[in-house]
């Protein structure tokens, strides 16, 4: 762990080499995607591969019933983008973006300068961590995390955190790949270089629902969207975006196996 409390992986991933860059993402995007809406013949495009990033945000986004009523924050926000969709698609009150990488936030604020001048009451951009996040306690009416938890090194003190500064009644909503199992652990960390490499933790699924549970939120929900999201992504990078024989093709082979899952996990806390 590095003196600011990150992790040398996500240092270096979200760092100097800026993951946003890499071919399998687009458009400054950093996520697997949500294709439900797309095709699913052939190998998508980059313009499919940038729609399907948003389609993700807009998945999470949809969660909560009063956007226009709701300030919320995003946890791991990278460059802010979905932050700023959040606000000018959606029409959230207040959003902030939240990174545990300052390199991130700056890369947020110059990626969304003009909104951040147009609208200063309502967009923001601030360093912090999952497990210490810097809003008072209920200040915020949803929370949310998009393709991120899977760097969290422990998700019991982002629950309690997430319980911390929500507002009684308020929505957290999170997705990513979580772990079939603590036996999938190892697994993954023979077919997947991230897992390998410690950027990605093999959180087991149910092991996340209870430390909700164990936090205060008294709903809990978990749908798995692998079947949204895996092929899909895996039909881009078959289409250049990697090398063949490339380990992120492995993402869709670990799914298939029963190894891991992409899910939505929304959770309320008491009124």
């Amino acid at each position: 762990m590095s003196e600011d409390g990150i992790f040398p992986a996500v240092q270096r991933t979200y760092g100097s080499d800026d993951l946003s860059l890499a071919a399998s993402f687009a458009g400054g995007y950093i996520n697997f995607g949500d294709w439900s809406t797309l095709g699913r013949t052939g190998p998508p495009d980059r313009a499919a591969r940038v729609r399907s990033q948003q389609e993700l945000y807009r998945r999470v986004l949809r969660e909560f019933p009063d956007p226009t009523h709701s300030r919320v924050a995003e946890v791991g926000c990278g460059r802010g983008l979905g932050c700023a969709l959040a606000l000018a698609e959606l029409g959230f009150a207040a959003v902030t973006g939240v990174d545990i990488h300052p390199q991130q936030v700056a890369r947020a604020r110059a990626a969304n300068a003009a909104l951040l001048t147009s609208r200063p009451d309502r967009l923001d951009y601030v360093t912090g961590s999952a497990d210490r996040l810097p809003f008072a306690d209920g200040r915020l009416d949803g929370l949310y995390s998009v393709e991120a938890a899977q760097h969290f090194r422990e998700l019991a003190g982002f629950a309690r955190e997430a319980a911390r500064v929500l507002r009684p009644g308020g929505r957290l909503v999170v997705t990513t790949f979580f772990s079939s199992g603590p036996a999938a652990a190892e697994p993954l960390r023979e077919v997947l270089a991230s897992f390998a490499s410690g950027l990605d933790v093999a959180h087991p699924i149910d092991g996340f629902s209870a430390e909700l549970s164990r936090a205060g939120f008294a709903e809990v929900r978990v749908r798995s969207i692998g079947e949204a999201v895996w092929p899909g992504f895996d039909r881009y990078l078959a289409g250049g975006a990697v090398p063949p024989g490339h380990w992120s093709r492995n993402f869709v082979t670990a799914w298939r196996d029963g190894l891991l899952d992409y899910y939505v996990v929304s959770a309320d806390l008491p009124a």
